[in-house]
């Protein structure tokens, strides 16, 4: 049987267009993501522990803060401490009163939900600073001609 469609037009149908951002040590919070030229609507969102996060409280979350308007929750707090390496991170939807979601075995769930993000940015919250690195990578569809993410 023949594959017509090749992996990244298969990834590319069902879940949009892909950002990664390299791995970082996101210790204050940061910009993950920039949103730019329209609205874009954001059909999954993937965290993946690169270096073992230290063993505290780390409560971490991500935030839709748009250039024009108020800050949006996109997930409520997790605490990330002690989380291993390979250990998964995605998000429920826009759901702010739903906790980011976390796989340790290696699997989570994807996001169910699309939601729509408009230009600014897809930020992460952090309540403290501590060691370990998270590499992100953000799939998604233009709602506006010429909108685009792209990483931080």
């Amino acid at each position: 049987m023949s594959d017509f469609l090749q992996g990244k037009a298969m990834r590319d149908l069902f879940l949009g267009r892909k950002v990664e951002r390299a791995t970082d040590n996101i210790t204050t919070g940061e910009e993950l993501f920039t949103i730019a030229g329209g609205r874009v609507m954001v059909t999954g969102i993937i965290g993946e522990v690169t270096t073992i996060m230290e063993t505290k409280t780390i409560n971490f979350k991500l935030v839709a803060d748009p250039t024009t308007g108020t800050s949006t929750d996109i997930c409520s707090n997790l605490d990330l401490s002690a989380d291993e390496v390979g250990t998964l991170y995605t998000v429920a939807g826009n759901n702010a009163a739903t906790a980011m979601q976390r796989g340790e075995s290696g699997s989570v769930p994807m996001q169910t939900t699309p939601f729509a993000v408009a230009i600014g940015a897809i930020e992460a919250t952090v309540g403290a600073t501590h060691t370990g690195s998270i590499k992100w990578t953000l799939f998604y569809v233009p709602i506006d001609d010429g909108a685009y993410v792209e990483a931080a």
